[in-house]
């Protein structure tokens, strides 16, 4: 059974602010557990807890039996600035995209910087990502520093947008170190004007692609 302590960490790990003061997150599952490592500082099974407390927990419809209890990884600006592409979030709300882009960095060598963004210590996120977030550089950035932290990355900037006289996906086929930002699922890029827009090609009876898809398609043609 749990102890009082452990019961109160767990129900702390459900919210952002618990996280934050924390420096913990919880990951679900022996693969997430695996993917997160030496971050991993205890792991609780369901049978410690019970199907009910479990479950309550659990972001799935179908819970994995154990859930760890992981450090969040402090990444710093110089730990980003060392890839080639940085994907940079612009009020991204939807965790799920979140994730699946975190993924991707993954998988496409980038890494990230969020703005206003969904959390990315959040478990739907850390699911989405495939236990991305112990593995990609990332920073959480307040909207104060974002302009700053612009200039100081000191690379072109290029906004995935659809918009006139937006420029097609190959230009980001470059040797250049670039930013790559990602706006807000409605309302698009609100953090700087500068840079090159960048629009995924497709069919016009397609009004647009989902912002995770479009992020795939552009790491793609970087990767390449």
């Amino acid at each position: 059974m749990l102890t009082n302590n452990q019961r109160k960490l767990l129900a702390q790990l459900e919210t952002k602010k618990g996280r934050e003061k924390t420096g913990l997150c919880l990951v679900e599952g022996p693969k997430m557990i695996e993917t997160a490592g030496k971050a991993v500082q205890e792991v609780l099974h369901i049978n410690d807890m019970g199907a009910r407390s479990f479950s309550k927990i659990a972001t799935t419809d179908t819970p994995q039996e154990v859930i760890g209890i992981a450090k969040i990884p402090e990444w710093t600006l110089e730990d980003v600035k060392r890839s080639k592409t940085v994907v940079f979030l612009d009020r991204v709300q939807d965790p799920g995209n979140v994730g699946a882009i975190m993924r991707l960095c993954l998988g496409f060598d980038a890494s990230m910087i969020l703005v206003e963004s969904a959390d990315p210590s959040s478990t739907k996120v850390i699911r989405a990502s495939a236990g991305g977030l112990f593995l990609v550089p990332w920073i959480d950035l307040d909207p104060s520093r974002a302009r700053d932290t612009l200039k100081e990355l000191d690379r072109p900037i290029y906004r995935l947008e659809k918009r006139p006289g937006a420029k097609s996906e190959s230009v980001l086929a470059t040797d250049q170190s670039i930013v790559l930002i990602i706006g807000n699922e409605g309302s698009g890029i609100s953090i700087t004007r500068d840079g090159t827009s960048v629009v995924i090609d497709h069919e016009a009876k397609l009004e647009s692609l989902n912002v995770a898809t479009a992020t795939a398609i552009a790491l793609h043609v970087r990767y390449r």
